[in-house]
């Protein structure tokens, strides 16, 4: 029997209703709640005290200043984000509620198709992290022993090769 989605010429593997589009001003604070809703989920070796740290910097700094994607899932439930600077992906996060639902795919692969071959760093704690980009065929081409703020979390990382421009 065919799918519905088979017939209206949907991908049958995509996510259902999801799309992503540019953050705007006022999905900053629901991009944040995003944030630190899936770090609490996902960095289990995080204390809290180490994310209220990075708190101000993600608040002040990354969501003010990179080229952020929103995923929508249905009508307009924000559902993640992801924050670009070039070809580095900054920052992938997913409400926990979202995680395995094939989001996290669909923002790599718009990445890719605005910037080519891209560059991520990943805590070499976050496993589930590590599986995914490496799922997505990125490669390990160095590692950091601290993190950004300076603590031992250990950073990979990450890049396809060669690094190229998009087309268009």
């Amino acid at each position: 029997m065919e799918r519905t989605s088979e017939r209206r010429g949907r991908d049958p593997l995509a996510p259902p209703s999801m799309k992503i589009r540019p953050a705007t001003f006022d999905d900053r604070e629901e991009l944040l709640d995003i944030w630190l809703r899936s770090v609490r989920a996902t960095h289990t070796f995080l204390t809290e005290e180490d994310i209220q740290r990075m708190l101000p910097l993600v608040r002040d700094r990354a969501l003010r200043h990179l080229e952020l994607w929103v995923l929508i899932a249905g009508e307009e439930t924000l559902a993640g984000f992801m924050g670009l600077d070039g070809h580095k992906l900054e920052m992938l996060f997913l409400g926990p509620e979202f995680l395995r639902q094939g989001g996290g795919t669909l923002l790599v692969q718009h990445a890719r198709r605005l910037k080519g071959s891209l560059r991520v760093d990943v805590n070499e704690e976050n496993s589930a992290a590590r599986q995914f980009y490496q799922a997505m065929s990125f490669v390990v081409h160095g590692r950091s022993p601290l993190d950004a703020t300076g603590k031992p979390h250990p950073l990979l990382h990450l890049g396809e090769s060669p690094l190229s421009e998009p087309e268009g």
